[in-house]
């Protein structure tokens, strides 16, 4: 695959750090045409030419992707470079194409991409997530109480100003505590944009929490150059990205940002409406239905299930009025979402019961395993059960709700 320059110049040992022991890069740069192809990797496709050493150097180390270009018009699929067998299988097919021909260069990193394509995540229940103040010792001092399927600990809205730094140097405390806790453990930055951003991002990184929860996420970019830095620091794959759809330019950009969620190095498993901030941003009128906001919160949903991710409702701000509450968690699991995110523990039990699989329900979808299970429906694509004719999507969405009845019993 190396042209006579590459396999003299060093190349290969200059861009392969030791913390990558498994990346094969090979860069016969000296091949690379005025024209060069587009850049595709298992975060997007990078329309611009490439061709100075140091902009294939400097790509490979911001991406930590393994690179394979492709020619403009496109001989694979999109979905063929994310990993797995597809990008195997092509890779292998395409092996002999001789660099000065076809190949402009190739960054492959096989074990590292089969490694974090074969992961899976674990179902857990997301019906409750409650906002706790990093600052507020008494808050703090209550989650291991707490019915809610996770926490988030918060540097942002809930922490005055001031008071930042000192939320930030208490996380390292408060996830010393965190064998205790049966919860999932999230914890919510300030923008990278902010003053404070950066920093909460590396002390967030260095507890490693279950999630980190990104504000202010505007484009596909916010959440990879937060996975660079997580993986830069060596943080584990289990430490998830989480982010917040809370603006105008996150809603005309939410297809491409929930398309990360098919990449598991990206790390993004779960979006969280923030309704507030939308309300505020877009000057509509907020009512008790929600009628302005919800055309926005079902494009969540159609986005957030084509990329495979989990989709948490905005808060309630009104954490007295129980009944209007439950209301809009019932409505919320009607529309799609996964959960709602929580101002208040007296709100936990509300969303657990709205966002939980009902009897009926779990009935329903262990009959339609069981029919599909039966010998004589063995292989069948359809079948009928109780006069109605099920498919084996129907088996899907069964086995779905089964698995998240199962984890929300788990939880509870």
């Amino acid at each position: 695959m190396l042209c006579s320059f590459c396999a003299g110049s060093g190349i290969t040992s200059a861009l392969n750090p030791p913390r990558h022991p498994f990346r094969a890069l090979a860069l016969p740069l000296t091949c690379l045409p005025a024209s060069s192809p587009r850049i595709v990797t298992g975060r997007g496709v990078l329309s611009s030419p490439v061709s100075p050493i140091t902009s294939v150097a400097r790509m490979a180390s911001r991406l930590r992707q393994p690179l394979l270009p492709v020619p403009i018009r496109g001989e694979v699929p999109g979905r063929a470079m994310r990993g797995g067998a597809n990008f195997d299988d092509w890779l292998a097919s395409n092996a002999s194409y001789d660099c000065p021909k076809r190949l402009p260069c190739v960054l492959a990193s096989i074990a590292s991409r089969r490694h974090r394509s074969g992961m899976t995540e674990t179902c857990r229940p997301r019906r409750s997530v409650l906002y706790v103040p990093a600052s507020n010792d008494k808050a703090l001092a209550k989650i291991s109480s707490l019915a809610c399927d996770a926490v988030i600990i918060d540097l942002e809205d809930a922490v005055a100003p001031a008071d930042k730094v000192f939320a930030r140097e208490k996380l390292a405390d408060i996830f010393a505590h965190r064998a205790n806790l049966r919860c999932e453990m999230i914890v919510r930055i300030n923008p990278l944009s902010s003053e404070w951003g950066a920093m909460d991002l590396l002390a967030a990184a260095r507890c490693e929490p279950d999630a980190i929860l990104l504000p202010k996420v505007d484009t596909p970019r916010d959440v990879l150059e937060a996975g660079d830095v997580l993986d830069d620091n060596f943080s584990p794959d289990e430490v998830k990205l989480w982010a917040m759809i809370e603006t105008p330019k996150a809603l005309l950009n939410i297809g491409p940002i929930a398309e990360l969620g098919r990449d598991p190095a990206s790390r993004l498993v779960c979006f969280v409406a923030g309704t507030n901030d939308l309300v505020k941003d877009t000057g509509i009128l907020a009512t008790p239905d929600r009628r302005y906001l919800t055309p926005w919160l079902m494009q969540m949903v159609l986005a957030a299930r084509a990329g495979g991710l989990d989709l948490l409702d905005g808060v309630f701000n009104d954490f007295r009025d129980l009944d209007a509450f439950a209301r809009e968690c019932t409505e919320a699991a009607a529309m799609g979402f996964d959960g709602k995110s929580l101002i208040h523990p007296a709100q936990i039990d509300a969303a657990n019961r709205a966002f939980a699989p009902s009897a009926e329900a779990v009935a329903e979808a262990r009959a339609v395993k069981d029919a599909f299970a039966l010998a004589e429906n063995a292989g069948r694509q359809v079948i009928a059960l109780n006069g109605k004719m099920l498919e084996r999507l129907h088996l899907a969405q069964a086995e779905k709700l089964l698995a998240k009845a199962a984890a929300s019993a788990s939880g509870a």
